[in-house]
């Protein structure tokens, strides 16, 4: 059977039942006729962008990535949002979302297709997430933080 038809299969799977594990996930694809290696699995929940998301009862499952065109990227954030945000709070240029166990990442993953302007960039944790906002700045304050900026620029390459 083909990649596709392996790749149909475990959307359909985790679709109809709660799956933990890639282990749990290739044994229910060998039970559909598919005999997969657990590398192969990986491979393939990375390929198709799987998350794992929170279950009521405090485990974990794999479920698909928010869907749809990319023109509706600020629906589905919101959604998420809707779904998993529990608090949000700031302090100067970061902002800390923090979400349900285990949904940290698909909030960061639906923040990150926003590319909002003044957003320099996202970190998921479990259950936080935090978003490191431009405060209008051309060059980093002086200190540590210019010294370690400069020698990233430097390593990279890059004339500070």
């Amino acid at each position: 059977m083909s990649k596709e038809e392996r790749q149909r299969a475990i959307l359909r799977i985790i679709r109809e039942r709660s799956v933990a594990t890639q282990e749990e996930l290739a044994g229910l694809l060998a039970e559909a006729g598919f005999d997969v290696a657990q590398a192969t699995v990986s491979r393939d929940i990375r390929e198709l962008r799987l998350v794992k998301v929170a279950t009521e009862d405090g485990g974990y499952r794999y479920a698909e990535p928010p869907a749809g065109p990319a023109a509706d990227a600020l629906g589905r954030a919101q959604r998420t949002f809707r779904e998993f945000v529990v608090d949000v709070a700031f302090s100067g240029n970061l902002l800390v979302v923090k979400t349900l166990p285990g949904s940290a990442q698909v909030v960061a993953a639906a923040l990150d297709e926003l590319r909002l302007e003044g957003v320099i960039g996202t970190v998921g944790g479990d259950d936080a997430i935090l978003v490191v906002l431009a405060d209008g700045r051309t060059e980093p304050p002086p200190g540590v933080a210019s010294r370690v900026y400069r020698t990233f620029l430097e390593w990279r390459g890059v004339t500070p």
